[in-house]
């Protein structure tokens, strides 16, 4: 006679998967000179620079003029797509 086990369902599928990677996985701490070279590459901007760059109108105006066109121009080829692949379907 054997015996089966009952399958388990996906809630104790994926607690018992954390319980063995919790056992198997161990925290690496990185070197400190990689540590270094990332703090060297971002570099957060002071507040007057944050400032400096809101107030300038004309690269604002520029860069919400691209994102605004960009979208129109995602909108207006998903409704070309659209409009294309409905006529195919109707008949």
């Amino acid at each position: 006679m054997t015996v089966r086990k009952q399958p388990l369902t996906p809630e104790k599928e994926i607690e018992s998967l954390e319980a063995h990677l919790a056992g198997t996985l161990r925290p690496v701490a990185p070197p400190k000179d990689i540590r270094q070279r990332l703090r060297e590459r971002i570099r957060l901007p002071a507040r007057e620079e944050v400032a400096f760059r809101l107030r300038d109108w004309r690269s604002l105006f520029f860069i919400f003029g691209g994102v605004l066109s960009g979208t129109l121009l995602i909108v207006t080829i998903a409704r070309v797509l659209f409009y294309f692949t409905g006529r195919r379907h109707m008949g």
